[in-house]
């Protein structure tokens, strides 16, 4: 009988002189992700918290140790503040409509009806697209001269449609509306997975007992759909927060910064400024916001599973 090639592999290794443990194998096939994580991952971090302790000139170059400047210096700036909070604002409202919109169409594409599979392909079509090009696309929509939502506007017989990125609140919307639009496939098709995963026996078990439609939903579906739920807003809430591209495209944080959000005001510092010592200081503070609502969801992921 012949010895498989896996096995004379493993013979090989065995009884070669450098491999001498599988564990001493395994270790060596993780060194180059571990160098990976550590060089493009940890020492980052680690940079911009140290960073965020000193006095930093426009080379990027540490100066003199001053734990708390930067951060005294951004606690003294009323702007920092209107940021943070227009920051979660901007979360908290784009998530919430994102995560109603994907669970609506998550369960109106769930019911069997003609033409299913094209309407779900439809859904996929914002998510296919990449965040730059559909900001720009938006930006065109936008436009008050010549874009398709103003055209609309008038041909319904409003005259004088705003300029929609002109204004601060308009603007704030319309960067808001873009997120959510960008948001909402990946939303309704997570929530459309784990709508698939549960077992049809618990609805014809509950139909058998009387239950209306909206009893299902409520003691069926989302018991069974909140696992999910928890950890597909874990992940939005964590992106929307991070999301530099659709502002700085639409608005670049204008009309006169009132679209800016902490990533943007960051970039801002940094790269226009050369001002890194409040910017790392700025993203140390994201990071730690971050963390937080991070070991928040983990806890109640966890607690939810073991109940």
């Amino acid at each position: 009988m012949r010895t498989p090639p896996f096995v004379k592999k493993e013979m090989m290794i065995r009884k070669g002189k450098f491999w001498k443990t599988e564990s001493t194998f395994a270790y060596l096939l993780l060194l180059p992700a571990t160098v990976f994580l550590i060089v493009f991952m940890f020492y980052p971090i680690f940079s911009v918290i140290l960073m965020s302790f000193f006095q930093v000139n426009r080379l990027g170059q540490l100066m003199a140790f001053d734990p708390l400047g930067n951060y005294r210096f951004l606690a003294g700036r009323p702007d920092f503040w209107q940021i943070i909070i227009r920051t979660c604002v901007w979360t908290a409202l784009s998530v919430s409509v994102k995560t109603a919109i994907g669970l609506i169409i998550a369960l109106l594409l769930n019911i069997k009806f003609t033409g299913r599979k094209l309407a779900r392909t439809l859904v996929i079509i914002p998510w296919a697209s990449s965040v730059p090009i559909s900001a720009m696309m938006w930006q065109w929509t936008y436009n008050a001269d010549f874009g398709l939502l103003n055209h609309t506007l008038r041909v319904l017989g409003i005259s004088d449609p705003p300029i929609w990125l002109a204004f601060p609140r308009t603007a704030f919307l319309a960067n808001i509306w873009v997120d959510i639009w960008c948001g909402i496939p990946f939303m309704a098709l997570v929530f459309l997975a784990g709508l698939q995963a549960i077992p049809q026996e618990l609805y014809e078990a509950a139909e058998v007992d009387g239950a209306t439609s909206w009893l299902k939903f409520r003691y069926v579906t989302m018991p069974l759909l909140s696992g999910i739920m928890i950890v597909a807003t874990l992940l939005s809430t964590l992106w929307t927060f991070n999301s530099f591209n659709i502002i700085w495209i639409l608005t670049m944080g204008g009309p006169a910064g009132t679209t800016d959000i902490l990533v943007t005001h960051i970039y801002r510092y940094s790269f226009l400024y050369q001002r890194w010592g409040p910017a790392a200081a700025m993203a140390v503070i994201t990071f730690m916001m971050l963390l937080t609502v991070s070991i928040a969801y983990a806890r109640r992921y966890f607690r939810e599973g073991a109940a």
